[in-house]
């Protein structure tokens, strides 16, 4: 298959006659190319020649697995029977019927380990964090840190200097804008944005941009919902200052080829901010290997809770980035003359975090890197490839974006249904799936559409989760056509 930081996660674009990359390039005033020689980027070293010029290569389509098996059971030690064990959700009743949770893309539920951590915090250890001289508030502190430091390592930095502590995605986004690209953006720089991201990774670009008078480029979609490669490379040019790109697209699932594309944008000495939110939960991430100079997520997207999320920004970078927001926990010292700044992480954390958030936070992250990850993502592909096949049985049904490698996000459209309507009808048989724009409505544009249901796996999904979610659209489907 592919690993799972996005080497080999390709895209299967061909190419349009042109050479192969090459290792340097000697290029005229204006041709909008580094001039001079330039080495090709350790991350592309892997890449095919030829009309492909510098994408992964792709398995044949009939060398991958069968999408009719179910998951094997269980593999390399993953044990999805133990794992929905330890969520309490999934042993409710709605409406008469078994929870079956496929809403996993908007929020995955929260094991009893992250529910007591929370409980311990506010019914035993509730203080301010930092500071404090009294035990309560160094053991908070404690917490607090150590949620840090698990951040660090769920992301694959030895630097927990460079986890900044946020609201989640939306606000890590806002966070980068307001204070990189304020102090970096100018008129008629650009920034490129993949038509798959969420509105969170593009409408705080357009504010900044509108206000740097800079400019906004689309990274444009492929009919399988895969980034078109060959137009990223030709967006790419000496104005281009920022690449904001998900690591996995909340409404198609496709997985873009990070590294690869990091390290181009890289030959431009452009940054680049990846949207991590709908990848974390599903496969390991390491932004050392993909290089990427500001990485997101939310809690609430990888088993912790709401209202907490963290920034990773290269140490770098988030020192020469000047406070977004003042007030406390942020300063050294304050005068009405002068005023001097505390040094990054809490440089960039105005205010009380949320304490009671990473505790809980702290308690996801030990939660999964309890499992076995590697066990746990190939579980999920099989799981993902088979819920594929068994949405092909249903007449009727269209499912939007078949991107290889691409995660547990199934979202389709039934003929003859409204989404809404359909989403309510299985909210009646127990099945808790979402239906409209996604917040991603230029990826749903791209396929001439305004709303769509979806279902999203995690890993305590199982193969009778998604035979109800086919048996329960078989029967609308009948209903409808009768």
């Amino acid at each position: 298959m592919t690993t799972p930081d996005g080497f080999g996660r390709g895209t299967g674009v061909t190419g349009v006659g042109r050479p192969p990359l090459d290792t340097g390039s000697s290029t005229s005033p204006g041709s909008g190319l580094v001039p001079g020689p330039v080495p090709l980027p350790a991350a592309l070293a892997h890449a095919a020649g030829g009309p492909r010029y510098w994408l992964p290569q792709q398995p044949d389509q009939a060398a991958r697995a069968d999408p009719a098996t179910p998951p094997s059971a269980p593999p390399g030690g993953f044990d999805v029977e133990a794992v929905r064990r330890d969520f309490p959700q999934l042993h409710r009743e709605v409406n008469g019927h078994p929870l079956v949770w496929l809403d996993n893309g908007a929020t995955t539920l929260k094991p009893r380990q992250v529910a007591e951590a929370v409980a311990e915090h506010y019914s035993m250890g509730t203080s301010n964090v930092h500071r404090g001289a009294h035990t309560l508030a160094k053991q908070a502190t404690q917490v607090y840190e150590e949620g840090r430091e698990e951040a660090a390592k769920l992301l694959g930095t030895q630097d927990a200097g460079e986890i900044v502590f946020v609201r989640g995605t939306t606000e890590a986004v806002n966070l980068v804008a307001q204070s990189w690209g304020r102090a970096n953006l100018g008129v008629g720089d650009e920034i490129l944005v993949s038509a798959a991201e969420h509105h969170s990774n593009l409408v705080p670009w357009q504010l900044i941009a509108k206000e740097r008078r800079a400019r906004i480029r689309p990274i444009p979609l492929l009919p399988d919902g895969q980034l078109d490669q060959d137009a990223y490379r030709d967006l790419l040019g000496s104005r281009t200052k920022l690449v904001a790109l998900t690591h996995a697209s909340n409404v198609l699932g496709t997985v873009p080829p990070v590294a690869e594309m990091t390290a181009l944008a890289h030959r431009y000495d452009a940054k680049v901010l990846v949207d991590g939110a709908q990848a974390v939960s599903h496969f390991p991430v390491d932004v050392t290997a993909l290089d990427a100079d500001f990485y997101a997520f939310s809690g609430h997207k990888i088993f912790a809770p709401t209202g907490i999320g963290v920034l990773f920004g290269k140490r770098e970078l988030l020192e020469a980035m000047p406070p977004w927001q003042g007030g406390g926990n942020m300063i050294d010292s304050v005068g009405f003359e002068e005023t001097s700044y505390a040094p990054v992480p809490h440089r960039l954390e105005a205010g009380t975090g949320h304490i009671g958030g990473v505790a809980g936070l702290r308690a996801a992250l030990r939660y999964l890197a309890g499992l076995d990850r590697q066990a746990a993502t190939a579980y999920e592909e099989q799981l993902t490839a088979y819920a594929m096949g068994a949405l092909a049985t249903v007449p009727g049904l269209r499912l939007i974006g078949d991107a290889p490698g691409k995660i547990g996000v199934l979202t389709f459209l039934l003929a003859g249904t409204d989404p809404m309507a359909l989403a309510g009808a299985l909210d009646q048989q127990g099945i808790a799936v979402r239906a409209g724009h996604h917040c991603a409505q230029p990826a749903l544009a791209a396929f001439g559409l305004q709303s769509a249901v979806r279902a999203s796996l995690a890993l305590y999904n199982t193969v009778q989760d998604v035979d109800a979610l086919v048996s329960a659209l078989q029967g609308v489907q009948a209903a409808s056509a009768g």
